[in-house]
């Protein structure tokens, strides 16, 4: 059977912009070019040239890229030409091999919102796409509210696309402006226009997700003959956000009908780069990665009943859909109060640990895990602390270092500029082998600003370990979680900390005490320790 060629077009860098809270610098979206190139996606929408000092340096000093780079922009304005339009020449002047024109297709629209004659909208989208061709350019069309206009004013709503293909545009792209349009209704839209002259491979589709629907009408327009799918990485776009590429991308290629039906630009091998692109942008944006995500998630493939465990390790396909590995993200048996024996092993052989289902310690381990999630404790998300509480019942832990004592101080008092500030210093007394090491450190980044006790309790423990120094040295924390397990005055803080290494590994601790500083300390400690032993760290 012949394999139809399927294009996705990224515009995270635009769309993904207009999210609440959410700004690129230059250099963060070209980063984020560049992770979207090695994927593969084919088209990359950089921005709106001239609609913002940021775009226009971006597109000033854009990535050479592999995929079709391209501008985003909007149809010319009635009363003047496409050659004297001054927002359609910023668009052209970025010099980019495509550009995407938006351009009203809904009647009301077209009347309220721009206040001219639908005829005279029809000339602007006719000529500013013709203009674009004539300057050398792959030209695309966003039909903003088309499923909108269709439903109010189907003859118009298609006398607009056939106006820019008449122009020579080579997309044209149906667009869910409101995201409101649910699956069936797109898919039937979508073969009507097909059936009205515009051919398939020429029809893009630009969902969003306000009905958490954007996933499955994009793929409703690609069985209805759409050959293009716009989207974001992450899902993220203005309100309820985009089509989410993550999704979307593992679903073409590991999914039938359409892992046999269509080729994108995207490999296998590229797939597996597909969680670790996820959690870069989580990372540029300071966001914690939604556990729950599909395919990329955290939690994607985690599996904590007992009896799906057991099934795990007779056969994956029992409880996972997919091979964890082909998007790059990991299988994970969480330990709680409600696992067996099952769920233990399975997770020790996660860690590489395999134990003989005889071996007396795994009632010992289980019995220390449901005392310790009684205290407080949960190992449901600190699947490293888990490992190393497993591997002391073991005696698979090495001794790396003892912590002596630590001490931490807050002081709040005013400063120069008679400002009220905080400031944490913390000390630290370490010993490695017979030696003693004392450590200090403060709170103030490089900002100026006050990090808080945690902080510099972190700084200090990682500025000096001796012999282990180097392998700590990537070592970030990526986020901090606290919450009281019991309330009044016995009340038990618990406090999840998730680190991250150079190599995109992230792994996640815990921490249990009355006191927060020291629950933090305790999960600190183990997010070390959970590195040297993964590192191979030989104990001094």
């Amino acid at each position: 059977m012949t394999r139809d060629r399927l294009y996705l077009y990224d515009t995270t860098l635009r769309d993904g912009q207009q999210t609440q809270g959410v700004q690129f610098s230059v250099a963060e979206k070209r980063q984020i070019a560049q992770a979207l190139d090695t994927l593969g996606i084919d088209y990359i929408e950089g921005g709106w040239p001239g609609a913002n000092p940021t775009d226009s340096d971006f597109f000033d000093n854009r990535p050479e890229t592999r995929a079709t780079f391209t501008a985003f922009g909007m149809t010319k304005r009635a009363g003047r030409s496409a050659a004297n339009d001054d927002v359609l020449a910023a668009v052209l002047n970025a010099g980019t091999p495509a550009v995407c024109l938006v351009g009203k297709t809904h009647d009301f629209h077209v009347t309220t919102a721009l206040g001219i004659t639908l005829a005279e909208n029809l000339e602007n989208i006719g000529a500013s796409v013709a203009h674009c061709i004539a300057s050398g350019r792959e030209a695309l069309f966003d039909a903003e509210h088309f499923f909108d206009g269709y439903r109010a004013n189907p003859s118009y709503a298609l006398d607009c696309l056939r106006a820019a293909e008449a122009a020579g545009a080579r997309w044209i792209v149906l667009c869910d402006t409101n995201g409101g349009t649910l699956p069936p209704e797109v898919g039937r839209i979508t073969a009507e226009v097909i059936a009205a002259g515009i051919a398939g491979d020429r029809l893009g589709i630009h969902c969003h997700d306000d009905t958490g629907n954007a996933v499955a009408a994009s793929l409703a327009a690609v069985d209805a003959g759409a050959r293009q799918i716009q989207g974001t990485l992450n899902g993220l776009g203005e309100r309820c956000g985009n089509a989410n590429l993550t999704t979307l991308i593992p679903t073409l290629l590991l999914k039938e009908p359409y892992a046999s039906r269509f080729d994108t630009g995207i490999t296998r091998d590229a797939l597996t780069r597909l969680t670790k692109a996820s959690r870069l942008l989580d990372d540029i944006l300071n966001r914690v990665p939604l556990r729950s995500a599909p395919y990329v998630g955290a939690s994607a493939f985690a599996h904590k009943a007992g009896l799906h465990a057991s099934a795990i390790l007779k056969d994956p396909a029992t409880y996972e859909h997919i091979d964890p590995a082909a998007v790059g993200n990991e299988r994970v048996i969480p330990m709680s109060n409600q696992a067996g024996q099952s769920n233990l092993r399975a997770r020790l052989a996660a860690a590489g640990i395999e134990v003989d289902a005889r071996n007396p310690a795994l009632a010992r381990i289980l019995d220390t895990v449901k005392t310790r999630e009684d205290q407080g404790y949960s190992y449901d998300g600190a699947q490293a602390s888990f490992e190393l509480l497993a591997r002391r019942e073991l005696g698979l832990l090495p001794t790396f270092f003892e912590v002596k004592r630590y001490r931490v101080t807050v002081e709040r008092r005013k400063n120069k500029y008679d400002r009220m500030i905080t400031l944490s210093e913390a000390v630290v007394v370490v010993k490695i082998g017979g030696q003693k090491m004392l450590s200090v450190s403060e709170s103030m980044d490089e900002t100026g600003s006050d990090r808080g006790p945690v902080n510099a309790l972190a700084k200090a423990l990682a500025k000096d370990l001796g012999p282990y120094q180097a392998c700590i040295d990537d070592l970030r924390l990526v986020d901090f979680k606290v919450r009281i397990t019991q309330g009044g005055t016995e009340a038990v803080t618990r406090v999840i900390i998730d680190s991250e290494d150079s190599a995109g590994k992230r792994w996640s601790t815990v921490g249990v005490s009355p006191n927060i500083v020291d629950a933090s300390f305790e999960a600190l400690l183990d997010a070390i320790t959970w590195k040297l032993v993964r590192d191979g760290a030989v104990a001094a």
